[in-house]
């Protein structure tokens, strides 16, 4: 760190630390755009070694220490009450895959996961159990830990499995003799995705991630030969596009699909002779998003070329692009995906909103069995169900009042019987709680959905947290979350925007929130607040608000828009470096964005709007909302020289003296700290912090 670098440090906590601005701009389209602080960019990145940067990071990271310290009995007793509702020592519901079944278990105090199965039909006792993969041993002596795929052989007697230890989202892909317990001396370094065996389980299909961070490749390797000697599939040359790969349900065929945000492309390989030629089923058009699987000799293929909320087709195998419609695209229905199995399939959406399962038959198209829910308003889906031939599905169901269920259908019976139900050892009363769904107008017109949830005994008026995020075509369900009770007991209302830019209501939904219509989402998200101010839940400055990533993006720009309505704001990853990042071709993702932000280099359009709404170009000396903001040193999705130019350009220009503080996890990347209860302690960080912000009492 010099004194040119910092012109204040965070020194016994007197004062926040202000980074040098150093005059840097660029003129495109002529328009000339500053950039002060440009510099926070290391020129070495990925690796960060800049000492003035790693200072100015820690100097940050000192300040905030400073300013939250008075508030550790706070974060501790919330921390405390957050993993009092969870269960410690836990397991998932056993399933059968083959000759095996299958689940994960927690031990008690136990930050990771350990992997087990025992033979079908065996006894329950324990005798049998087999101990396949304990991540806590994988990640001993690691500050960062996360797995990213594991796959067992068709015979069960291989196991391979990736792991990332820094938070770069690079992925070391390892094997293990799941019948001498042995772990094999092959290593695949530098993937990302999943891991498919093929070739009678001899070999494994994986994708190595590039320089851009970009998955430009499926590849294959042969167990027990030198990586030098592994096949090269398919492989993508167009910047923007990825590529993945999986099984096909009845395991036939190795699916190779290569896609951006709004065109896609699949290959089929037989599994059991993945180098003869693959089958392409469609050549890619700009705009047809598609995914098949395949049956007896019939592709099902779920695409959007005829309406944006994606119909349902089949076609031969011998002629794979010739697609005859099963069932129809609707504007009530978005169809959302598909599950083939043996006897009967499965179709996944939205109506109006709400998750809608049903059970439906090759031999009978007419014969529709829409699977029932309980309440009226749910998130529900197909779970794991790994076998070609089911009777019985396993899904997921969950509500804004009601803890996670494990449930099973009998889909002959049309019947369900519960498996499991989120346990919460300190106590909850769903009776104590109310959830409801509302229409708030935007100022469109529009109406936005706002899920809400709150207890019964709440004052009106008082404080409310609103969430959002609004980009990709993400939907933010209305679900079940043990730790949003330290805020909704403290008398908080909890409520969820599905604002436009994520798929809630279908395509057009989606659709509406990118590209020439961004600013919908940040608009929509605005005037669901005042909405819910308006219908007497809260009050202007009693409203807490948060959002990571893209919905760290909403944050910036609702805090320049309308600063006076938050309370406090928490933004974690915030991509808020829009246009730098989108005029960017060098970084990871940004070929792969334009579709969804366009393209500022060749388009001036483009470049006009992303620059009005972006919220680093757009902090302008005002009066600011409270602020908590939160980086990963080794973040490949939004770099962490985002939130770290925005939040010194906020200190430099806002006129208030409201708090900003600013934490980068200098070991970690997008997903913050790994762990089940070191992520915990990031969630009650930032609780107390809206607490300390809109002075509710703990």
């Amino acid at each position: 760190m010099t004194n040119s670098t910092l012109t204040q440090s965070a020194d016994a906590a007197q004062r926040p630390p202000v980074a040098a601005k150093r005059p840097h701009s660029f003129t495109l389209h002529g328009t000339t755009v500053a950039d002060d602080y440009a510099w926070l960019r290391d020129s070495g990145y990925p690796q960060v070694t800049n000492n003035e940067v790693l200072g100015h990071l820690e100097a940050e990271n000192a300040w905030f220490e400073a300013r939250m310290a008075p508030h550790q009995p706070l974060i501790e007793a919330l921390f405390t009450e957050m993993r009092g509702r969870i269960k410690e020592a836990d397991k998932s519901v056993p399933q059968k895959d083959g000759d095996w079944l299958y689940w994960i278990e927690y031990e008690e105090g136990a930050e990771y996961k350990k992997w087990w199965r025992r033979p079908v039909g065996s006894a329950e006792d324990g005798s049998a159990d087999v101990l396949i993969l304990d991540e806590a041993v994988l990640a001993e002596g690691k500050d960062y830990f996360s797995l990213g795929d594991l796959a067992t052989s068709a015979d069960g007697k291989l196991l391979a499995y990736s792991y990332d230890d820094n938070g770069s989202e690079r992925y070391t892909v390892h094997f293990k003799d799941l019948v001498s317990g042995a772990i094999l001396p092959d290593e695949i370094p530098g993937t990302l995705g999943g891991l498919v065996w093929v070739a009678q389980d001899k070999a494994l299909v994986y994708s190595l991630v590039n320089d851009g961070w970009r998955t430009d490749n499926a590849r294959l390797h042969w167990l027990g030969r030198p990586l030098a000697d592994d096949v090269e599939l398919y492989h993508e040359d167009d910047d923007a596009f990825r590529v993945g790969a999986s099984l096909s349900a009845n395991e036939k065929w190795l699916v190779v699909a290569t896609s951006d945000h709004e065109t896609s492309e699949v290959r089929l390989f037989q599994t059991d002779d993945p180098l003869a030629p693959p089958i392409l089923v469609a050549p890619r058009r700009t705009g047809v998003e598609y995914d098949v699987d395949e049956r007896d000799g019939v592709l099902y293929v779920h695409t959007n070329d005829t309406h944006e909320n994606f119909r349902l087709a089949t076609a031969p195998l011998a002629s794979p692009g010739e697609w005859t419609t099963l069932i129809e695209g609707s504007d009530a229905f978005y169809l959302t995906g598909f599950g083939l199995f043996r006897d009967f399939y499965v179709v996944e959406g939205r109506l109006a909103g709400l998750d809608r399962v049903e059970v439906r038959y090759y031999d009978d198209p007419a014969r529709i069995e829409p699977v029932e829910f309980p309440e009226a308003s749910y998130t529900a889906g197909l779970g794991s169900n790994p076998e070609w031939h089911m009777t019985h599905l396993r899904m997921s169901y969950e509500s804004m009042v009601r803890p996670a269920s494990v449930l099973e259908y009998d889909v002959a019976a049309r019947s369900f019987r519960t498996l499991k139900v989120q346990e919460i050892p300190s106590g909850y009363d769903a009776d104590l709680y109310t959830t409801e769904r509302l229409e708030i107008a935007a100022r469109d017109g529009t109406a936005i959905p706002v899920s809400i949830v709150y207890r019964k005994d709440r004052a009106a008026g008082g404080a409310l947290h609103l969430y959002g995020y609004g980009a990709y075509g993400i939907a933010i369900e209305p679900g079940f979350s043990t730790s949003r009770l330290s805020l909704v007991d403290r008398g908080f209302a909890y409520a969820i925007a599905h604002i436009r830019g994520g798929d809630d209501l279908g395509r057009a939904w989606y659709k509406a929130g990118k590209l020439e219509r961004r600013t919908n989402t940040f608009n929509d998200f605005v005037d669901a607040a005042k909405g819910l101010v308006d219908r007497g839940y809260t009050a202007a400055g009693r409203i807490s608000i948060s959002g990571g990533s893209a919905g760290g993006e909403l944050m910036g720009a609702v805090v320049n828009s309308d600063p006076g309505l938050w309370g406090a704001v928490v933004a974690h990853v915030p991509f808020v470096d829009v246009l730098n990042t989108m005029l960017d071709e060098t970084l990871p993702l940004t070929p792969a964005e334009w579709p969804e932000w366009g393209n500022p280099i060749e388009d001036k359009a483009a470049f006009d709007l992303i620059l009005s709404y972006s919220p680093y170009d757009q902090v302008r000396a005002q009066a600011y909302p409270p602020l908590m903001v939160t980086a990963g040193l080794n973040d490949p999705r939004v770099t962490y020289w985002e939130p770290a130019k925005w939040v010194a350009r906020l200190r430099d220009a806002k006129t208030d003296s409201n708090e900003l503080i600013f934490k980068t996890n200098m070991g970690a990347g997008h997903g913050g700290k790994s762990g089940r209860f070191e992520s915990l302690k990031e969630t009650a960080e930032e609780f107390a912090f809206i607490l300390w912000q809109l002075g509710v009492e703990a």
